[in-house]
C-alpha cells in the first residue's frame, strides 16, 4: 500500500456521512500535513500507512472498520515529545472532526476512548475492535530485528532535545512496563505471529540502554 492510496479509505470513511467533498478533501490535506512534519521520524504517514494496511488485512475480523479506521486516522495526529498529553488532544482533533461530520455520538465516543487507550494500551472495555486496535499500533515491537532498530533509531529521534542521561532511563522504564505485562498483544493471532519477536527485540533494547 502506497501514501497516495490512504485517500480513498479517508473518503470513503467520510463519504457515508458528509457529501462535501470539498471539506473530505481539505481534512485529508490537513491531516498529512500534520503527519509530515519534520519532528515527525516514526509517528508520521508511515506509521498511518502501516495501520491502515493492518486494518485492511483484518477487516472481516472488525465488527466497526469506520471507528478503527478513524481511530488510526486522528491517533498521532498531535505528536509533541515533549508534552504528555497527545493522546488527549489527538482524540479531541477527531471529536471535532466527526461532529461537523454527523457522525454517530457513540461511534464519535468510540473513537474518542480508542485513541485514549493508546496512551495505556489497556482496553478496560474488553472491546474486540480496540483489542486489534491496540495490537495493530504495538506490531512494530514484534518486527524483525532490522525493522525493529530502525524503529527504535526514529524514536530516539524524535526525543533528540532529551540527552542520553534523560532518555535511556524513561525508555527503558517504558520497554521494562512491556515485559511485565502478561502479553504484550491482545488478539490471538497477534500473539501467536509477535509475541515471542517483540519480547525478544525488547530484551535486546534493554540490553542496550
Amino acid at each position: 500500500m502506497q501514501v497516495s492510496e490512504l485517500r480513498a479509505p479517508w473518503t470513503q470513511t467520510n463519504f457515508p456521512y458528509t457529501d462535501d467533498l470539498m471539506f473530505i478533501n481539505q481534512s485529508y490535506v490537513t491531516m498529512m500535513m500534520a503527519y509530515q512534519e519534520e519532528k515527525r521520524h516514526y509517528h508520521d504517514i508511515s506509521h498511518i500507512l502501516q495501520l491502515v494496511s493492518l486494518q485492511q488485512a483484518y477487516t472481516d475480523r472488525i465488527l466497526d472498520n469506520e471507528v478503527v479506521l478513524f481511530s488510526i486516522f486522528f491517533h498521532d495526529i498531535i505528536y509533541n515529545a515533549q508534552r504528555s498529553d497527545n493522546e488527549e488532544m489527538s482524540a479531541a482533533a477527531a471529536v471535532t472532526h466527526l461532529r461537523k461530520i454527523g457522525f454517530p455520538a457513540e461511534k464519535t465516543t468510540a473513537v474518542n476512548d480508542f485513541i485514549i487507550a493508546t496512551k495505556t494500551h489497556i482496553n478496560p472495555q474488553n472491546n474486540p475492535d480496540l483489542d486489534y486496535f491496540l495490537d495493530f499500533d504495538l506490531q512494530i515491537l514484534g518486527a524483525s530485528p532490522e525493522a525493529y532498530q530502525q524503529y527504535t533509531r526514529q524514536i530516539r529521534q524524535e526525543y533528540s532535545i532529551y540527552p542520553d542521561l534523560l532518555y535511556k532511563p524513561g525508555r527503558k522504564r517504558v520497554l521494562q512496563h512491556f515485559l511485565e505485562m502478561p502479553a504484550i498483544f491482545r488478539t490471538p493471532v497477534f500473539r501467536e505471529l509477535y509475541e515471542e519477536s517483540a519480547r525478544n527485540n525488547i530484551q535486546a533494547e534493554i540490553d542496550t540502554l
